[in-house]
C-alpha cells in the first residue's frame, strides 16, 4: 500500500500544483474570483482522480483483484493526505512571496465593487470590508493559513475516496454473486 500511496499521492499533488500555478498565472486582478474558485475545485477533482487509479492498481496488483470498502477507503484517504500536504506546501510557498496578500486585496476590491453595483448600502459594504479585513489579519497566522488551505482540498479528496472505495470494492462474495 505504501508504494501505491507514495506514487499516486505525489502525482495528484503535482497535478494540482501545476494547475494552480497555471490558473494563477492566467488570472488577472480584474478577473472574476468566482470563476477562479470553480476552476480551482475542478482542478482538484481532476488531480484527485488519481485516487481511482491508485485504488484499482493496488486492488489488482497487490491484492489479487479483491479489496474491501475499508481498505480501498484507507488507500484513497492516504493518497488524499499526501496530495493535500503538497498542495498546502505549495500554497505556503506562494503566499510567502506575497501572492496570497495581493489576491486577497484584489478579492476585497472586487467584492466591494459588486456590492456597490448591486445597490448595497454603505453600512453593508463597511461591515463586509471589516469582516474581510479581520479574516486577512487572521490569515497571517501560518497555522490558520495551513488549516484553511488544507480544508480547501481535503474534503474533495475525502468525497472522491468514498466514491472510489464504493465503486472499486470487490470481495469474494461480490465476485461469486456476479458469476
Amino acid at each position: 500500500m505504501k508504494k501505491t500511496v507514495l506514487t499516486y499521492g505525489p502525482i495528484a499533488g503535482v497535478i494540482i500544483v501545476l494547475l494552480m500555478a497555471l490558473f494563477i498565472g492566467l488570472m488577472s486582478k480584474e478577473q472574476d474570483f468566482q470563476m477562479g474558485e470553480i476552476l480551482g475545485y475542478a482542478s482538484m477533482i481532476v488531480a484527485l482522480s488519481t485516487i481511482f487509479v491508485g485504488i484499482r492498481k493496488y486492488r489488482d496488483d497487490e491484492l489479487g483483484g479483491m479489496i474491501t470498502f475499508g481498505k480501498a477507503f484507507q488507500v484513497g484517504l492516504l493518497i488524499t493526505l499526501v496530495a493535500s500536504a503538497i498542495y498546502v506546501a505549495a500554497w505556503m510557498f506562494y503566499s510567502a512571496g506575497g501572492g496570497a496578500d495581493e489576491m486577497m486585496t484584489a478579492f476585497l476590491d472586487q467584492t466591494v465593487e459588486k456590492m456597490k453595483a448591486s445597490g448595497a448600502t454603505e453600512a453593508e459594504i463597511s461591515a463586509k470590508v471589516t469582516e474581510m479585513e479581520q479574516f486577512q489579519e487572521m490569515y497571517k497566522n501560518p497555522i490558520v493559513k495551513i488549516g484553511i488551505t488544507f480544508l480547501e482540498i481535503f474534503p474533495v479528496g475525502l468525497i472522491i475516496s468514498l466514491i472510489a472505495a464504493a465503486l472499486l470494492r470487490k470481495t469474494e462474495a461480490n465476485v461469486a454473486a456476479a458469476s
